[in-house]
């Protein structure tokens, strides 16, 4: 298997690298990811966030298997509200969001964007997509599944067995980012 490729942010102060074959390669389209992903995209200098359908792409990786290699004081947390479960933290340097994470989760939803061009992997599936306007199209390249389907809850829980129901938590992300 070849390494996958150093990820970073659009300016290069953060860089990471990813071990091993991702959880699952996905674009998110619920009201959460959507909203936002309109909202970070208007940050000085971020590039775009949502697809023309409206979707938010994310490669899924445990936890264990990110490392930061360098730049982690310009990671700053968004959430939409004060109470949200998830964080998208965002590399403040240039803009660029670097993750979504679930509180308690055991892995980490990197953004799309991160991937040097020709190297981000395959999209597998859309999901979430009954939060979409009535109405849009999709295109069948993959499965559009309305909802989380079953197989990815199994490819999550899989993951969290293979990381002995560890749930490792990120101390390197400090400050708010307000949008």
């Amino acid at each position: 298997m070849t390494q996958p490729p150093q990820l970073g942010c659009a300016c290069g102060k953060v860089l990471l690298q990813v071990r091993g074959v991702p959880i699952i390669s996905a674009e998110c389209c619920c009201n959460s990811c959507r909203a936002a992903g309109a909202r970070l995209q208007t940050l000085p200098g971020a590039r775009p966030v949502l697809s023309s359908l409206g979707a938010t792409r994310f490669v899924l990786y445990r936890k264990d298997r990110v490392h930061f290699q360098q730049g982690t004081e310009h990671l700053k947390e968004f959430r939409l509200t004060p109470e949200a479960k998830t964080r998208r933290v965002v590399a403040t340097c240039c803009n660029t969001p670097v993750f979504l994470e679930f509180e308690n989760g055991h892995w980490l939803s990197l953004y799309g964007a991160l991937w040097p061009e020709g190297t981000l992997p395959p999209l597998e599936l859309r999901t979430m997509t009954s939060d979409l306007p009535p109405g849009t199209a999709l295109p069948e390249d993959v499965p559009n599944g309305k909802h989380q389907s079953v197989s990815f809850f199994v490819k999550l829980l899989g993951a969290w067995v293979l990381m002995g129901f560890r749930s490792p938590k990120l101390a390197f992300v400090h400050g708010q980012l307000q949008v």
